[in-house]
């Protein structure tokens, strides 16, 4: 049975109907639960507890054959329209396929033209997304590529994006109907962000830079058309943020000799990957006056030590994303990588004393009782759970800026590699971004 509050009635449905239960039994209470004394909880739970008990002993209708089952099989929509930028975006919005934004028309051309760029059959199965269970397909990626304004050469990025986001550890279920503001976002590493110009520079989670913005595009419309996480339906971002739209930024491997993501994670040499994280808007860290590492790691960790982020609550993976002055400060003074995590993990430390009692009691002690529980009223949490779990690249322009990414918490980043069909690594020569 399903016990769920107003708000969360199309989610809780159309999930059960995803899953093959379309019939399960459910009970509606009054939203909101959260955040609510337990006793005004209860209070509704007894008004309706003749309906609760009257479900949960009433037998199930049998289950129908072929009730939640995965299709794997797509068609072709003709659609006739004099007018390819007027009558054709309302009908696509109509269809629930955009993201508030025009659209490239998915012509059988254009679509054909981005799978050659994959390398792969149109029908092969990349993965399944949730929550709708969607298959996506090479060709069904390749249309969504298209509707964001891709190139076929971005096509292997997406791929290996879309294996990145189907991985168990990455919960994509909870990242696409959760009530936080998480969107994936992509870090590309290797050879192969510089050939398809995708930036790490000046405004790399800015405007400007096309391949960011429709890579990161492609990725959202896969999201929604796919996986089925339509806004304020299945989607229930309270708020959501702005890389909601296109979140995607390469990674500057060469600013300081440190490890890049990639190669921390067993991916060198010619083998380009791409990393998705569940995240935050990144928060901006100012310090144009340190010359030292000691002091730029006392500003970036004082900003990061901040309460009411998901990372606190559960094993999360914090992202740092240094400027590349920022790095190389560090860097001079003989700080490595893992150094810089060490020092994240030791100095973003916030008073208990900045938590509300429900959160302190609900979730630091509940999740993490034998770090929190009756150790006082001083001791300091940690915005990660190990030094390993934080997350630091270099990424940006000239300037004393760096970036705080807070992520979702109950997900962890997956890198894959960018691979062609025989499993060697797609090459600059082979792909030549515009």
């Amino acid at each position: 049975m399903l016990l769920i509050s107003t708000s969360f009635t199309g989610l809780a449905r159309g999930q059960a109907k995803n899953l093959g239960m379309p019939d399960m039994p459910t009970v509606v209470l009054p939203h909101p639960l959260g955040g609510t004394p337990l006793d005004t909880v209860l209070a509704k739970v007894d008004k309706q507890f003749d309906e609760i008990i009257a479900k949960l002993t009433t037998p199930l209708k049998p289950a129908v054959a072929g009730q939640g089952k995965i299709i794997t099989t797509s068609e072709w929509v003709e659609i006739e329209s004099a007018d390819e930028w007027g009558g054709l975006q309302r009908e696509f919005m109509a269809r629930g396929w955009g993201d508030g934004l025009p659209l490239v028309p998915p012509t059988e051309a254009r679509v054909a033209a981005m799978v050659r760029g994959a390398g792969l059959p149109a029908e092969q199965v990349v993965g399944v997304m949730a929550p709708k269970m969607g298959v996506a397909t090479v060709e069904l990626i390749a249309a969504n590529a298209v509707m964001a304004g891709c190139i076929p050469q971005h096509m292997p990025v997406l791929v290996a994006a879309v294996q990145a986001l189907v991985e168990p550890q990455f919960n994509l279920y909870g990242c696409q109907a959760t009530t936080h503001c998480v969107a994936p976002l992509l870090i590309v590493s290797g050879p192969l962000a510089q050939a398809l110009n995708i930036n790490s520079g000046s405004g790399c989670f800015g405007p400007g830079p096309w391949a960011n913005g429709v890579i990161g595009r492609a990725i959202r419309l896969i999201l929604i058309n796919i996986g089925g996480a339509h806004p304020g339906e299945i989607d229930k971002a309270t708020m959501g943020h702005p890389g909601k739209f296109s979140y995607c930024i390469a990674e500057d491997e060469t600013s300081v000799a440190w490890p890049s993501l990639r190669v921390e994670r067993g991916f060198g040499g010619e083998t380009s990957a791409v990393t998705v994280v569940g995240a935050e808007a990144p928060h901006n860290i100012n310090d144009h006056e340190a010359t030292s590492a000691g002091g730029l790691i006392t500003t970036i960790c004082g900003t990061m030590a901040e309460s009411g982020q998901n990372t606190v609550y559960y094993t999360g993976e914090p992202l740092l994303v240094l400027g590349p002055e920022h790095a190389q400060t560090i860097a001079a003074d003989g700080f490595s990588k893992d150094d810089m995590k060490k020092a994240v993990y030791d100095d973003a430390r916030i008073p208990l004393t900045r938590f509300s009692p429900e959160i302190i009691e609900r979730r630091l002690y509940r999740r993490h009782d034998i770090r929190y529980k009756n150790r006082g009223p001083g001791v300091m949490v940690t915005v990660a759970q190990r030094w390993e779990d934080v997350m630091v690249i270099v990424a940006g322009g000239p300037g004393k800026h760096s970036m705080f990414v807070p992520t979702f918490g109950a997900t962890r980043s997956v890198t894959r590699p960018i691979l062609k069909a025989d499993g060697t690594p797609w090459l600059p020569a082979e792909l030549k971004g515009s």
